[in-house]
């Protein structure tokens, strides 16, 4: 099932953007075989692996990579696979023996993908940090925020997940099908500051265009306007108005009563504060669902601002599966969508070693090895 059938992936254990990017792959149909340590080193705050989602579609086994052994299991599977990933500091992988030299001496084809927050080299490429320092860096966490407040972390999505995983698993897809036509294999240097400040790309060419300030809350996409903007209803939930193009701000002052007032040009900045005003005072007449009965499914560009369960629960998102219930536990389904290679959540979360006899043998390892393996503690 899914485009990515047929492909197979090694995952060295880690936290974060490279156990996502795994998901995206394995979710997409990629046969991925995920690396641990002997010693299960936790699954972040999760208490129950079930929970731990990140961890769905794949199988994992438990490896002591600090014996020449365990480092021959993992090179076994190096020599099978179209790619890797791993997450851990410049330089750890090459003292585990398993760098790229070694990995694409065993492997001409393998596509390295390798996934850090600063990058393989640099001054800052061997510091600590976590989404929030990456973002910063690039550009992007003093641009979001409201105006004379303080910069406001967009959880961990545009460092760890966009910047990160999205761009790792761009950058191996890519690898693998150039190595299809080359014949040979190439290392992904994937760091979150460089894909964060990617994902700025528009803002620079409207900044250097002379069509954004760089400071927050003052421009068009930021809070800066009335007419890109949330607001407070009546039972003190919110609603988001997106009524850019004018034909679409027309029909927000027609639908809100506005259209009756003698307003200000919707694009003169000096107007700005004055219509956030007066629409802050009437979304505050009516509650959030009265709101929706008005608005939504119109040419407003308008929705509800959803709680994360709340989601879960609208009847677009449930038209269109965007959530899933799997093994009791309800997630974002795949994405994106195909129409002939469907893709799936594969299997639920994997546990450290759970499949680590299942998964050598599929890969290729004989059952007397395995278990020569297993007698000396190399893998449980």
């Amino acid at each position: 099932m899914g485009p990515l059938a047929g492909y197979k992936f090694v995952e060295m254990g880690g936290i974060g953007p490279g156990p996502m990017c795994a998901m995206l792959l394995a979710d997409l149909g990629a046969d991925i075989v995920r690396v641990d340590r002997l010693v299960d080193p936790g699954l972040g705050t999760q208490s129950n692996p079930k929970f731990s989602l990140l961890m769905r579609s794949r199988r994992s086994i438990a490896v002591d990579t600090k014996t020449a052994e365990g480092r021959e299991v993992v090179l076994k599977l190096i020599e099978q696979a179209d790619g890797l990933i791993e997450g851990f500091r410049p330089g750890v992988m090459e003292r585990m023996g398993l760098g790229p030299e070694e990995a694409l001496a065993r492997n001409p084809k393998l596509v390295y993908g390798r996934m850090t927050g600063w990058g393989q080299e640099g001054p800052m490429a061997m510091a600590a940090g976590h989404d929030i320092n990456y973002i910063a860096l690039a550009g992007v966490l003093h641009a979001i925020g409201r105006k004379d407040e303080a910069p406001v972390p967009p959880l961990n999505l545009v460092g760890d997940f966009g910047g990160g995983a999205l761009y790792l698993a761009l950058g191996l897809v890519c690898g693998v099908l150039e190595a299809q036509k080359s014949g040979k294999g190439q290392v992904v240097d994937t760091a979150m500051v460089d894909g964060a400040a990617s994902l700025m790309t528009m803002f620079y060419g409207l900044m250097a265009a002379g069509n954004w300030k760089d400071e927050r809350g003052v421009n068009i996409l930021d809070t800066g306007t009335h007419y890109y903007n949330v607001y407070e209803t009546a039972d003190g939930k919110y609603v988001s108005i997106g009524s850019i193009e004018k034909k679409f701000y027309q029909e927000l002052l027609e639908r809100t009563g506005l259209d009756k007032e003698d307003l200000p040009p919707q694009l003169n900045p000096k107007s700005w504060p004055l219509i956030h005003a007066r629409l802050t005072d009437v979304f505050k007449t009516k509650t959030r669902d009265e709101w929706d009965e008005v608005m939504l499914g119109t040419d407003v560009c308008y929705a509800p601002v959803l709680s994360i369960m709340e989601a879960t629960e609208h009847p677009h998102n449930i038209h269109r599966q965007t959530f899933v219930k799997y093994e009791g536990v309800v997630q974002p389904a795949p994405a994106p969508r195909f129409s002939r290679t469907e893709a799936k959540i594969q299997r639920p979360p994997c546990l450290p070693g759970e499949h680590t006899t299942e998964a050598l043998l599929d890969w290729g390892m004989s059952e007397a090895s395995i278990d020569e393996l297993k007698a000396s503690g190399i893998i449980k």
